[in-house]
């Protein structure tokens, strides 16, 4: 990083600064020159180098120097001084019959400054790394990585680090990026100088920056922890934009901690500044003068959506006065799939059994720390705590946008949030998949979209670039009762999964073909009223309503194929059907909701598939629904266990992925590595 100083001197005076070692003194050796002034000559002491720009004619060393009017001394010293201005420079003037009309006389007293950070991102704070003040994506790239230190270092009376405005506990230091200053030179800084750390106005809103505790004059490596809050002092904040930091003389260091407050968003890039300059006094009243600045960047990790080919860690589900066939299944599913399940139970969830809806697991990288962070979406039902009271913690942390209240729809649940496995389109690679939410069409007017501040969230996150899907012709309107993704050991890696009433139209006529056309649907469920394969398929009012179903999945299977580069041979179409209904809430429009226990909305545990128990029609002792479901995913490894959750979640618009959620493993890919 180049700094240049320019610097006046003054006939007869003499003057002493500080120089930083690798940096530019410009001196205009024709500005102080006396009136009548031909001449010029320099002289200075060993450890200081100079040359004359532009270069002046040949002539010899010992000889004076043709003065012109853009005559430039460029000053220079190798390494930082032992003492106080024990390095000199002069400058003497001459007339034209080279007699002495004048000296400006330079005292120089070295120092070597470095404000470092882990700009190669290998979790290693490099000295004077060249490229630490800027920011470049890719695994050429460079620049520091910071987090936000959005987990909770206590277990009770939990608040978010990042609302704490001291350390308590020297675990939360690991959540923190290290910045060192690095320091070389005399025992002290020249009277009034000073070392001075400053933020801007706008990055204090994102960034905190704590300094170890000096003890005397000893490196930063043995400072003693007796007290946290003393230990780790707060330096810059958003009330405190500049603080002078202490030069501890010698060769020494210093180490600050970094700390993101907020994520990358509408209103904020995600890159932050962090200065060091040297003050220079004038004189007393009078403010001082930067002579130099390091500066170092930083940019905020972004926060990271698992797909369902990721690794599963632990499943979530609540316990209900009601769901007690379901927690059966699911108990027996995870078991069997060697996962571990977690029970919110009803003291948490206080009825609310819609674990999907509530959150999103996610997690934040880099070079020195990861953890899960979980996103809780602003539907806010009765389970609205559990993010917050039972999942927060230490290295696992909190997200949240809170949009107006008045504007919260059934779309702004997560149910309506997914993300692709990783895909490459046009040449373009997202290897950390893309997020998928569902909104109104285009052309509507009266349709409901997820809320805008977490939309905006979402897309300035950068690394999983959204697409919009239509989900506003369902009556729950989330992607997830549509689509989801299940790994495959081909092609891509995974498969597509939609809903198709065409792929159920088509496996009943073919029942009927076959003779079973009297075979029923629910007839194991005692509270509802069976109906035949015969009387589904003669019913051509519910036929036109699954054509348009159909029509809205086409839609967004063409917007699926495009924006993640499938192929037909990527999606397998899963026989379900819709009913149309119109709700309390949605006087003015038909939306669709499954006709029978949804399958694609399912939960994928490695090659172990949850899947609602869909209760359709019966031949030879089997359900042709779940028959023609082993038959797709077997034939890509994977198991099918079917779930009962028709009178606890079907029959309540939901199904066993809205009941449920999982936590999973991270990428190995890093970000910062990303071509953007």
């Amino acid at each position: 990083m180049a700094h240049n100083r320019t610097l006046g001197l003054y006939c007869d005076q003499t003057i002493s600064v500080v120089y930083v070692v690798g940096s530019d003194l410009l001196i205009n050796s024709n500005r102080c020159a006396p009136p009548g002034t031909d001449f010029f000559s320099v002289k200075c002491t060993p450890n200081v180098q100079y040359i004359i720009s532009p270069p002046p004619q040949e002539t010899s060393h010992l000889s004076p120097l043709p003065l012109s009017g853009d005559s430039m001394i460029i000053v220079r010293m190798s390494h930082a001084s032992d003492t106080e201005n024990e390095s000199k420079l002069s400058v003497r003037y001459y007339g034209s019959d080279k007699k002495v009309l004048g000296t400006a006389r330079l005292y120089l007293t070295a120092l070597e400054i470095s404000l470092d950070v882990d700009a190669d991102r290998d979790g290693v704070v490099e000295r004077n790394n060249p490229n630490k003040g800027s920011w470049k994506w890719g695994p050429n790239g460079h620049g520091a990585v910071l987090l936000v230190n959005c987990d909770c270092e206590r277990t009770y009376w939990k608040t978010p680090d990042s609302e704490k405005t001291y350390i308590s506990k020297v675990s939360d230091l690991k959540d923190m990026s290290l910045m060192v200053l690095r320091t070389r030179g005399p025992a002290k800084l020249p009277n009034d100088y000073k070392l001075t750390l400053h933020i801007s106005q706008s990055d204090a809103e994102s960034v905190r920056v704590f300094r170890s505790k000096l003890t005397g004059k000893q490196n930063v490596t043995s400072y003693s922890f007796t007290s946290f809050l003393n230990d780790y002092p707060l330096v810059l904040s958003r009330e405190v934009l500049s603080q002078e930091v202490p030069y501890l003389g010698g060769d020494a260091e210093i180490n600050f901690y970094v700390e993101g407050l907020r994520f990358t968003d509408k209103d904020f890039n995600g890159l932050i500044s962090v200065n060091l300059s040297v003050l220079e006094p004038i004189s007393e009243r009078v403010p001082e003068t930067p002579i130099f600045t390091d500066k170092v960047v930083f940019r905020v990790a972004p926060w990271i959506m698992t797909p369902n080919t990721l690794d599963p860690l632990e499943v979530f589900v609540c316990s209900t006065a009601d769901n007690y066939q379901f927690l059966k299944g699911m108990k027996n599913f995870v078991g069997k799939s060697g996962h571990k399940l977690k029970i919110c139970y009803e003291y948490m969830n206080r009825g609310d059994r819609w674990m999907q809806d509530e959150l999103e697991f996610g997690y934040i990288d880099s070079p020195h720390q990861r953890f899960p962070v979980v996103l809780d979406s602003p539907r806010d039902g009765k389970l609205q705590d559990f993010p917050y009271k039972e999942l927060l913690g230490p290295d696992f942390g909190y997200v949240t946008r809170e949009p107006d209240r008045e504007n919260i729809s059934s779309l702004d649940s997560f149910g309506n949030l997914e993300v692709s496995p990783p895909v490459t389109v046009n040449g373009k690679n997202y290897p950390f998949g893309r997020i998928l939410i569902g909104v109104a069409f285009p052309t509507a007017t009266k349709g409901r979209n997820m809320t805008k501040v977490v939309q905006d969230f979402l897309w300035a996150q950068k690394v999983q670039d959204p697409i919009a899907l239509f989900s506003d012709w369902l009556y729950v309107g989330h992607v997830d009762e549509f689509m989801t993704f299940v790994p495959a050991p081909d092609r891509k890696g995974f498969r597509l999964l939609l809903a198709s009433p065409d792929a159920a139209f088509k496996l009943f006529r073919r029942l009927q073909s076959n003779g079973h056309g009297e075979a029923k649907l629910f007839e194991d469920l005692t509270d509802e009223e069976s109906i035949t394969v015969d009387e589904i398929l003669n019913d051509d009012s519910f036929h036109v309503q699954n054509m348009y179903v159909q029509s809205c999945i086409n839609w967004n299977r063409d917007v699926l194929k495009r924006e993640l580069g499938l192929e037909e041979e990527d999606i397998i179409d899963l026989p379900i059907l819709f009913k149309l209904v119109v709700g309390t809430k949605h006087q003015d429009a038909y939306r669709a909701l499954a006709y029978y226990p949804d399958m694609v909305n399912m939960i994928v545990l490695g090659k172990h598939l949850g899947i609602p128990k869909p209760f359709g029609p019966k031949v030879d002792g089997h359900c042709a629904l779940e028959a023609e479901m082993c038959s797709l995913m077997e034939g890509l490894g994977l198991k099918c266990t079917f779930i009962d959750d028709f009178a606890s979640y079907h029959k309540l618009l939901g199904e066993v992925h809205c009941g449920s959620n999982v936590r999973r493993g991270m990428f190995d890919f890093k970000w910062w590595n990303l071509e953007m």
